[in-house]
């Protein structure tokens, strides 16, 4: 019985870190850090505040109806005694106005729905930004553990070397400068290793903060994962298409848009208007007025049509005018920047993975080639053609170049959804490809 006991605590123990284990992929902890991260969540907020704002704007195209009433109390004084001198008077009305021409109301209104363009852009833009910040941080997890693994590998591979050195020094077929250099770079290596598990906790910490869970542990990329791969003749496509669908564009084409509809509410500002207005008013006097004893009940019913014509406004109109048709200027001119910088950091982004890729290529030559030469300086220390700094040395160089390249390994996924991201394309769906090079 008590082994069954202990097999049931067993296998609710392994459920548990699988699942922990599974939860720790890059989707799940975006998914996280969407629920929770303060940035996307206030970008989210405005989102739907921009949508009720707009809604707001109908209001100066629709009817507005308005219940009024009042009650009042009359004190008379006379000298004739027979007639009463406190009166009260009840009144209650409806009014109701509909525009029927109002440009300005109409310009108001469709720049209404463009604020719901805006908040799309807006939105798009933070979660674009979110999906690229817990993809670093996820990564740099990763970069800061392998860092520390490879240190920690270069401490055993120095301290064998220190001890080597140790014993061919006792039995004389070495000098003491050896185990002092191998002693120097022992220590060297654990002052390394204090800094590589700090910035490991540093890390952690952050991606912690980020996803709302506490000692997240982020699965590594499978062995020889397949790093995406460019063609120099798709930049032209990516820069054209930065140029039209970024969330940034977007949003200056829609500030160029509504710059215009302020131009013309600007012009309105010459221009008639025109309501149809109605109400319905009901008085009671119960004691009579002063205007006689008996008590009165009247109803008033009103239809009819407003018209405004302004004259003269003090010139401010013409200002008016003058001051919008600058700043449609000056939206044109942000959409033309804008553009300009979307496109820069699309091929910038390009290169950037382009560039990667190949250091990876390059770094994946060099380790070999470390590794080569370390194995060879071994022999040749071995042998006595070789000493013992020139073994710490290739040590040294196999590791730093095997952190090199987890590292641009790391940055070339990161910079494939920067690339995205420049170019205006970017979504959550994007972190599937990513995900699946990481092992389960």
């Amino acid at each position: 019985m008590r082994s069954f006991r202990l097999a049931l605590i067993a296998m609710a123990v392994n459920a548990a870190f699988a699942a922990s284990a599974r939860a720790d992929n890059l989707v799940a902890l975006y998914d996280a850090a969407r629920a929770i991260d303060p940035t996307y969540q206030s970008a989210k907020a405005l989102y739907e505040a921009n949508l009720s704002k707009s809604e707001q704007a109908k209001a100066g195209i629709l009817p507005t109806a308005n219940f009024l009433a009042g009650t009042a109390r009359t004190s008379f004084d006379n000298t004739n005694p027979e007639f009463g001198n406190d009166f009260n008077a009840n009144n209650a009305s409806i009014q109701a106005s509909q525009p029927l021409y109002r440009p300005a109301n109409w310009a108001a209104y469709e720049q209404g729905k463009r604020l719901v363009d805006i908040a799309t852009a807006q939105l798009t833009l933070a979660e674009q930004d979110l999906v690229l910040r817990v993809t670093q941080a996820y990564f740099d997890v990763l970069a800061a553990s392998d860092s520390l693994t490879f240190v920690r590998a270069q401490k055993v591979a120095v301290a064998e070397q220190l001890a080597s050195a140790k014993r061919n020094f006792e039995v004389g077929t070495s000098t003491v400068t050896d185990s002092r250099e191998a002693q120097a770079r022992y220590d060297l290596v654990v002052a390394q290793e204090i800094a590589a598990e700090n910035d490991l906790r540093v890390k952690k910490l952050a991606l912690d903060q980020l996803v709302g869970r506490p000692n997240t542990q982020p699965n590594p990329l499978v062995s020889q994962a397949a790093l995406p791969q460019l063609n120099p003749s798709d930049l032209p496509g990516m820069v054209s298409t930065a140029e039209v669908t970024h969330p940034g564009v977007q949003q200056a084409v829609v500030n160029l848009d509504v710059a215009r509809l302020e131009t013309q509410k600007a012009k309105a500002g010459h221009k008639p208007t025109l309501d149809l207005t109605a109400s319905h008013t009901q008085a009671f006097n119960p004691q009579g007025s002063i205007a006689g004893l008996l008590h009165t009940h009247t109803r008033n019913t009103t239809v009819g049509l407003t018209l405004t014509l302004p004259l003269f406004s003090g010139f401010a109109t013409q200002n008016r005018i003058k001051e919008t048709l600058s700043l449609e200027d000056k939206a044109q001119a942000d959409l033309d920047a804008t553009r300009l910088v979307v496109a820069q950091a699309t091929r910038a982004a390009f290169y950037g993975v382009v560039s990667g890729v190949g250091q990876v290529k390059a770094l994946e030559a060099a380790e070999a080639s470390s590794q080569s030469a370390l194995d060879a300086n071994r022999m040749g220390y071995q042998v006595g053609v070789r000493i013992n700094i020139d073994v710490l040395n290739s040590q040294s160089q196999l590791f730093q170049t095997k952190r090199d390249l987890a590292k641009a390994r790391y940055d070339v996924l990161v910079g494939s959804l920067k690339l995205r991201q420049a170019n205006g394309t970017l979504t959550p769906q994007d972190l599937q490809s990513v995900n699946s090079l990481i092992a389960p």
